[in-house]
């Protein structure tokens, strides 16, 4: 009797949320066949994450569905801290204007309508599959492959796959990161907070954008914009607190009385979340990777938990389908996790700050430090960490900064010029004329050229005083080039 050869796959993502799916889109743009697996036999329709940047919102540009994302959301503004008497403390400025990255600072949204675009979004391709109900039970790594055993809960029976690497975005309880042997750091930020969900009754057109979180001593606490039609309050539980009892109708709107009643909004949910902030010990173990929750998790004071998320998805995407397609070896996977947990680690520090302010804990934000105003209150802007260390090339200036999104000379922007390519972007008083080898090696290697003057190109050059840069096709930069043999470089390593 012969048995049957499991399937086999260039890569097998676990968990069907924001961050899987995104990765899902990534790998099918490449071709790369994919499978993509969820233990839960349907999506998850309840709220969750409420707000992503302008940064994630290019990163759905460069899958095509921008757009779509558009439709589902909505832009927000600055978050306020104020204290006890409603008086300010500071303001975290997010402006609602386009940003460097020509996207708002700042949107909200509802978390199953964007799940269902990332999923109608990786289905264009057919070399992506989707299954629910099938359980990771066991994984089986080997030199050149993983065998992945799962239950199909559907046939409750058991099955395998077999795949050259897998991803884990299977959320905080991940198997993938157990199965690696890697703990979470503790990150010393733990607390229960009550997170209420309503539906607005008639939708608020004139809603303010604005998040307000309540330094209260008595109980901490956020205001969430999410949009006209829906709101959120997380409120920070209190020793002696009975979880079962705070979360009933009753006592939840006698909580949200100072606000909203139940004339003007229905409970959609209330629930518990124990917000923690941590970060796994190591992300990457053979052909076994983590990604999203599974190796960091966010407080959501900054809105950066799911963002995170996807960015781990948009830096590991391009370099599994590089290495896959026999265009860079393996050893470039090694910088998924040098390059992406100190950027998260940075915006996780700053989130627990701002945790600390709200909660009285801490009277200032150590980072970002306000700046005074004599029109208004402190301000604090956002923070822009650089990737921690990784790939690299030509002269490191620069190295690791996310390069800019300017509409180009012909309208254009310019990753819809570039695609899924990377790029040589060429100041236009660099060199008038680039050597004919450049152009030569940059053709076969499928990279871009952008020699063009444009206002916001050449404000860029300007300011960083350099005279060329490479584009990873992340958009963050490889290496920059002030000489023809660093510009060779450049290319030789694109």
């Amino acid at each position: 009797m012969t048995s049957k050869v499991p399937e086999k796959y260039d890569v097998a993502i676990v968990g069907q949320g924001p961050a899987g799916c995104t990765l899902a889109n990534v790998l099918g743009q490449y071709g790369l066949s994919t499978i993509i697996l969820d233990r839960e036999a349907s999506a998850y329709h309840l709220p969750r994450a409420v707000a992503f940047d302008d940064e994630v919102m290019r990163v759905f540009q460069s899958l095509d569905l921008d757009d779509q994302v558009n439709a589902i959301s909505e832009v927000g503004g600055d978050a306020h801290f104020v204290d006890e008497n409603d008086e300010l403390l500071v303001t975290w400025s997010r402006p609602q204007r386009l940003s460097p990255n020509n996207w708002y600072y700042n949107y909200r949204f509802h978390q199953p309508e964007l799940e269902d675009v990332l999923r109608e979004g990786f289905l264009r391709f057919g070399c992506v599959t989707a299954r629910w109900g099938c359980e990771v039970t066991r994984y089986e790594t080997g030199t050149d492959e993983v065998v992945v055993h799962y239950l199909d809960k559907d046939r409750n029976e058991s099955s395998q796959l077999r795949a050259s690497y897998v991803v884990g975005c299977d959320g905080a309880r991940s198997f993938t990161r157990q199965s690696m042997d890697s703990d979470y750091e503790d990150l010393d930020f733990a607390e229960d907070w009550l997170v209420v969900d309503l539906l607005a009754k008639i939708p608020e057109d004139d809603a303010d954008p604005g998040t307000y979180h309540f330094c209260d001593p008595a109980r901490s606490g956020s205001r969430v914009f999410v949009g006209r039609s829906r709101k959120r309050w997380e409120l920070r539980l209190n020793p002696g607190d009975d979880p079962l009892e705070i979360t009933k109708p009753d006592n939840i709107w006698k909580l949200l009385e100072r606000w909203t009643n139940p004339d003007q909004a229905t409970l959609e949910r209330a629930a518990i979340y124990t917000f923690r902030s941590a970060i796994a010990e190591k992300w990457h173990s053979g052909r076994l990777f983590i990604a999203g929750d599974a190796a960091h998790l966010t407080p959501p004071f900054m809105g950066q938990g799911m963002c995170a998320g996807i960015r781990d998805a948009a830096n590991l995407g391009w370099k599994l389908a590089r290495v896959v397609n026999g265009d860079a070896p393996a050893s470039i996977l090694d910088s998924y996790e040098s390059e992406r947990k100190p950027h998260v680690r940075a915006f996780i520090e700053m989130t627990v700050k701002m945790g600390r302010l709200i909660n009285r804990t801490a009277s200032t934000l150590l980072t970002g430090a306000p700046v005074e105003d004599d029109n208004g209150p402190p301000t604090i802007t956002r923070i822009m960490p650089t990737l921690g260390d990784g790939l690299s090339a030509g002269n490191p200036n620069w190295r690791g900064h996310l390069f800019p999104q300017p509409r180009l000379a012909n309208s254009d922007l310019l990753d819809d010029r570039l695609g899924n390519r990377p790029a040589l972007i060429v100041s236009p008083g660099f060199m008038s004329d680039l050597p004919a080898n450049v152009r030569e090696k940059a053709e076969a290697r499928n990279v871009a050229i952008i020699h063009e003057a444009c206002e916001e190109l050449t404000a860029w050059f300007t300011q960083a005083q350099t005279g060329a840069v490479l584009l990873r096709p992340d958009r963050y930069i490889l290496g920059s080039a002030d000489t023809q043999e660093e510009l060779e470089a450049l290319i030789e390593a694109a």
